[in-house]
């Protein structure tokens, strides 16, 4: 199943959905699809023992996924995809609805920033963890090193070989052949700096091969990746 989460842009047309007073909402929502590989990589490295809030959920891409491993999922969205319960705009929420906080963040005005700053603060009162799929580039970033210096996550684990694209294309564009993803995971009683591994999309892909091949070739995938 292919899987997709909220992003918003500020560079493509009419935003649709409630209308909304902070200007970090006001970017035009798209759907980014997170290859279900992405989780399942993710969750053959963490464990989490409890409910699990996916606060960008789009049409239950990576909720499924966990429910898929017996995780229970609370789902929210800002904008409504028929999955989930639309309307709930995460920055503004004042109570955690899950022990933990998976999600793949919205970019553009700041939002992923933003969306790591209240999943650190809802979870600080839970003592879950944070699991965040970031653009690889974000770790590098002069305007963050001072931030991850400070909350610097417990793990990192980059993944390769995945590819993130919209909806509404017919195929992905070749741009996004070349971004690179990883994800970023907090846990309160982390001490210290930040652990490093690497993950392969392509051993969790396997079983997912006819799902994937009907949203890109599969010859075309490795075409663009080499």
């Amino acid at each position: 199943m292919a899987n997709e989460r909220l992003r918003n842009t500020t560079d493509v047309g009419r935003a649709s959905g409630p209308a909304q007073t902070d200007p970090h909402r006001q970017a035009h929502p798209e759907f980014y699809p997170t290859p279900p590989e992405a989780t399942r990589a993710l969750l053959s490295v963490e464990s989490f023992d409890g409910p699990i809030w996916e606060p960008a959920c789009g049409d239950g891409a990576i909720a499924q996924v966990l429910a898929d491993h017996g995780q229970a999922v609370i789902s929210t969205d800002l904008y409504a995809y028929g999955f989930g319960q639309s309307g709930i705009d995460f920055l503004r929420e004042r109570a955690p609805r899950a022990k933990h906080i998976v999600t793949n963040p919205p970019y553009g005005n700041g939002l992923a920033d933003a969306f790591v700053d209240k999943a650190l603060a809802l979870t600080a009162v839970t003592g879950g963890k944070v699991a965040m799929l970031l653009n690889l580039a974000s770790l590098c970033h002069p305007t963050r090193t001072e931030r991850w210096q400070q909350q610097p996550p417990a793990r990192i684990y980059a993944v390769d070989d995945i590819v993130c694209w919209p909806r509404n294309y017919p195929r992905p564009h070749a741009a996004f052949f070349k971004q690179r993803y990883c994800w970023a995971v907090w846990e309160p009683s982390h001490e210290g700096s930040s652990s490093f591994w690497w993950l392969s999309g392509a051993e969790f892909r396997a079983s997912l091969q006819r799902t994937f091949s009907t949203h890109c070739n599969k010859g075309d995938f490795h075409e663009h990746t080499h």
